[in-house]
């Protein structure tokens, strides 16, 4: 007896659609330079033909201070926001050698937002460009269930990197970084849509 489906081709479940990516700016400090940068980050990404970008200014979307992630009405917004993304890209600068207040707060109002989904990185702020702050971040996204993308964008001392009118001074190096990132995030956000869309993750 022959199966007849021996030769049948397996559907795949990667889909072609745009990767819906959350580009979330974490300061929301008076005089803060976080919107430059996510500024420059998004006319970089747009130039690809891959990806949805949404942008987030937790400065424009001020969130209740609670601990839990049960669902808050107040959050809804942002919420649904993150929920319908297949991938985020954090905007953070390092204060006191880690990551501001309200970023905690937004990513501690959530849970499955992030589960099993990719995270990539664009920090700034004095000589060390804002890695420390990644490198808590990546601690308290692994905690989530989320994949934090190996490569990161980072400046060290903007004013050395961009011009008063949000140019960068020299592309060459964040670019190149941004290309890496970027493709990391792309492999990473459909590999695990795919995933999403076939089984549900189950992290509790």
């Amino acid at each position: 007896m022959t199966n007849s489906n021996a030769n049948s081709p397996i559907p795949s479940p990667f889909s072609n659609d745009p990767l819906r990516v959350v580009v979330l700016t974490g300061s929301t400090r008076e005089g803060r330079f976080g919107p430059v940068a996510a500024d420059w980050f998004l006319r970089f990404a747009a130039q690809r033909g891959d990806l949805e970008l949404d942008p987030l200014d937790l400065a424009e979307h001020p969130l209740p201070e609670v601990v839990s992630p049960a669902p808050h009405p107040e959050a809804a917004a942002v919420t649904e926001r993150l929920a319908a993304a297949d991938a985020f890209v954090v905007v953070t600068p390092e204060y006191n050698h880690s990551f501001p207040g309200p970023l905690k707060n937004a990513i501690d109002l959530h849970f499955t937002q992030w589960q099993a989904k990719p995270i990539g990185f664009v920090s700034y702020g004095g000589i060390g460009g804002g890695l420390r702050a990644v490198e808590q971040l990546r601690l308290v996204f692994a905690e989530l269930h989320a994949v934090t993308m190996r490569d990161t964008v980072s400046f060290h001392r903007t004013s050395e990197n961009f011009a008063d009118d949000g140019s960068l001074l020299r592309p060459e190096i964040p670019e190149g970084a941004g290309k890496a990132m970027l493709d990391q995030l792309s492999w990473w956000g459909r590999t695990l849509r795919a995933g999403r869309t076939h089984t549900a993750y189950g992290a509790r």
